[in-house]
């Protein structure tokens, strides 16, 4: 009789606790319950569309279960946020506002700085994940590898990964190499090992992805690593809705263009059914609201609007590369300039020029410098990196396969013959075999100012069109 009745004590007692626990998290066995999961991605400094997230998702919250998620590139694009006093605030304010429940951090996140960066972390009113950081570097110390949210009767876990091809030979995010040198990242891969049984452990209902790998990665991500539910991805820029290994896998464009909606069907731990939607939101009204009120305050600063030279035709990119590389070469008084087709984010417009405009072009705050070398030594640069640069100043002759830098009438320059580059600080820390950083001739000024004050000093509209010089030795 004593047996019996410790018996059915202990049993009554493990009902219990059960019992608790599934009321807390688990979908009761046989029962299936929905999740709506709102994700954006790469917004890139973008705000003015998060007025109408907020009207879409407050309902969705308010009807059922629904989380909103980012999936990294935050910062970098739009001069409101990222040449606010305090760099990238107003995205962090907004995001708050807008009820955000999670974000991994990605590339762009790390531009301004460590410094920057903690300070923005801590003004987030919801949690940053990232498993491939050193977990006790300052950064590291602010994030959680992954994160449990409890929504309904659901247990959703999200884990975060950032690409780490910055720079070759090292293993960094896509950002300015001396920006991250106080920390140590891994590769995704290196680390997924110990996350095999975190669904498990986490006793989740569900498993997702939240990366800033790009789409070819998360498509290899859903093959080599069955166990994720879910894959929301960014980096790419891309709209995607693919099913890779029977794991949906999606990522919303950038520039805030589109709000991405995941409506899933989960029962026993399993997504047993989902539907993808596209929300256009350039297509929607923007709702008076609090929140459209505060944006608009952000956006309502006069000095970005200050016209500092006129275009006399729209600039696409190639043409920009020559209008940067040319305002870099004059305005620094150097020999010849190279950019990087990456530093530049946007076109220039015809007619009035504004601040706005350049630093939306060049958003990234490169300091310009200058290295004075040999043609011989530029030569072995390009040809050694087969990096792909814009550029003034110079040109370029491969007759007979034979790659040598010539004046710009086609005169072929002496290998021993000296010449000044002007440079943002980005592409000398990228290939540091190649230049000593601590030898730049560092001028008090960035790149974006230098463009400013050459445009400022011009008398007549800048005109390149059809103007294209990409400088690379293949």
């Amino acid at each position: 009789m004593k047996i019996r009745i410790i018996a059915m004590a202990v049993l009554l007692i493990s009902l219990w606790a059960c019992g608790e626990d599934m009321s807390l998290s688990d979908t009761p066995m046989g029962d299936s319950a929905d999740l709506t999961i709102f994700f954006v991605n790469d917004q890139h400094g973008r705000i003015n569309n998060f007025s109408k997230i907020k009207e879409i998702v407050d309902e969705a919250k308010t009807n059922g279960n629904a989380i909103l998620v980012s999936a990294g590139d935050i910062f970098s694009g739009n001069p409101i946020v990222d040449q606010y006093s305090e760099p990238g605030f107003p995205m962090i304010d907004i995001m708050n506002q807008t009820g955000f429940d999670v974000g991994v951090l990605g590339n762009h996140e790390f531009d301004f700085g460590t410094d920057v960066l903690e300070a923005r972390i801590q003004e987030a009113q919801f949690p940053w994940i990232l498993a491939n950081v050193d977990p006790t570097s300052s950064i590291g110390s602010q994030v959680t590898p992954h994160i449990t949210i409890s929504v309904g009767e659901l247990r959703v876990t999200f884990l975060g990964l950032v690409e780490t091809n910055g720079k070759d030979g090292e293993t960094i995010p896509s950002t300015h190499p001396l920006r991250v040198a106080d920390l140590n990242f891994q590769r995704y891969q290196d680390v997924m090992g110990g996350y095999t049984d975190l669904k498990a452990n986490e006793n989740a209902d569900l498993l997702v992805a939240l990366t800033h790998l790009g789409s070819g990665t998360d498509r290899t991500l859903a093959r080599t690593y069955p166990f994720f539910d879910l894959i929301i991805g960014g980096h790419s820029h891309e709209i995607i809705e693919e099913k890779i290994n029977d794991i949906p896998l999606v990522q919303a464009g950038s520039n805030l263009r589109f709000l991405g909606r995941i409506d899933l069907k989960i029962e026993n731990k399993r997504v047993t059914d989902y539907s993808v939607d596209m929300i256009n939101l350039n297509a929607m009204v923007t709702p008076e609201s609090e929140l459209a009120a505060n944006i608009e305050a952000y956006n309502d600063d006069p000095s970005f609007y200050t016209v500092v030279g006129q275009s006399g035709t729209d600039h696409a990119f190639g043409e920009v590369g020559c209008f940067y590389t040319t305002a870099l070469q004059q305005f620094m008084e150097v020999d010849f300039t190279i950019q990087n087709g990456g530093g530049i984010r946007a076109g220039i417009d015809e007619g009035p020029i504004t601040r706005l405009e350049v630093f939306t072009m060049d958003p990234f705050n490169n300091q310009s410098v200058a290295f004075t070398k040999t043609v011989g030594d530029f030569e072995r640069f390009f040809c050694e990196t087969g990096a792909r640069f814009y550029f003034t100043g110079i040109n370029v002759s491969d007759s007979g396969g034979d790659f040598q830098i010539v004046d710009e009438n086609g005169v072929p320059l002496p290998d021993d013959q000296e010449l000044t580059m002007g440079v943002n600080d980005y592409i000398p820390a990228i290939f540091d075999d190649y230049f000593d950083i601590e030898q730049a001739d560092v001028r008090p000024y960035t790149t974006a100012e230098a463009i400013i004050g050459y445009l400022q000093s011009l008398s007549s509209p800048v005109d390149f069109e059809d103007c294209f010089r990409s400088l690379d030795c293949d």
